[in-house]
């Protein structure tokens, strides 16, 4: 989902090795205790203590805890795409699509359903009281939202989606569906509302599939038989 070098934050580029680590090792730390606790219950004395790093270390690396909230934000997306590879990057087919949802709702059953979305846990907490951190989770949406609509896309232009389907519209009808069921599902420990949103969307895709006679057709240049000679 992205070079390394356009993932990686300029103020990281430029660190030492080590002092990558160290950074590292703070925002993994905090976006552990912030998953479990929330950002209004995780102090920055609590990341200290999980990280192993004194006061002026996280200070060295962030302006102030909003700072920190914002790297988790970053870390907290790479971790949830990166868990979606390589599926997440050829949603190209019904198949694709099918696998993908399978994967994701794996992922909650391997979580015991608790925890929610990473991302959409920080969103309910920040998204009406610190809009830079608000931008932060609109962008991390974006990025898996357009997986998604790359996919639904390129099945479209290949001919198999009917020319009036809106991809844009579906990948975004699609996250909206899997971030419902993941917070229900949260609520229920039970999976249900994951599978039911999800199979209701992709349903509704594969209703827009064009049969394999009008796929075929639509992949035909104008004018041409089969076998690329002219028509007629």
């Amino acid at each position: 989902m992205g070079t390394e070098e356009s993932t990686v934050p300029t103020a990281v580029q430029g660190l030492t090795r080590k002092g990558r680590l160290t950074r590292g090792r703070i925002v993994a730390a905090a976006a552990e205790l912030m998953f479990e606790h929330g950002v209004a219950g995780t102090s920055t004395d609590d990341v200290r203590a999980a990280a192993g790093v004194s006061t002026s270390q996280i200070y060295h690396y962030f302006e102030d805890k909003s700072a920190l909230v914002r790297a988790v934000i970053a870390h907290q997306t790479e971790a949830v795409l990166d868990a979606q590879e390589p599926l997440l990057g050829r949603l190209d087919s019904m198949e694709a699509l099918r696998a993908w949802r399978d994967l994701v709702v794996d992922l909650q059953r391997a979580r015991h359903c608790t925890g929610g979305c990473p991302i959409g846990s920080l969103s309910a907490e920040l998204a009406d009281t610190d809009p830079e951190a608000r931008a932060e989770l609109v962008n991390g949406f974006a990025r898996w939202e357009s997986g998604i609509r790359s996919g639904l896309h390129a099945m479209r232009d290949r001919g198999d989606l009917a020319p009036d389907a809106r991809p844009d519209d579906l990948a975004l009808a699609v996250l909206a569906a899997l971030q419902g069921g993941l917070l229900l599902t949260q609520a229920r420990r039970e999976t249900a509302p994951l599978e039911a949103g999800l199979d209701a969307m992709l349903d509704h895709i594969e209703s827009l599939l064009r049969t394999p006679a009008e796929a075929a057709a639509a992949r035909t240049p104008v004018g041409r038989g089969p076998r690329g000679q002219a028509a007629g």
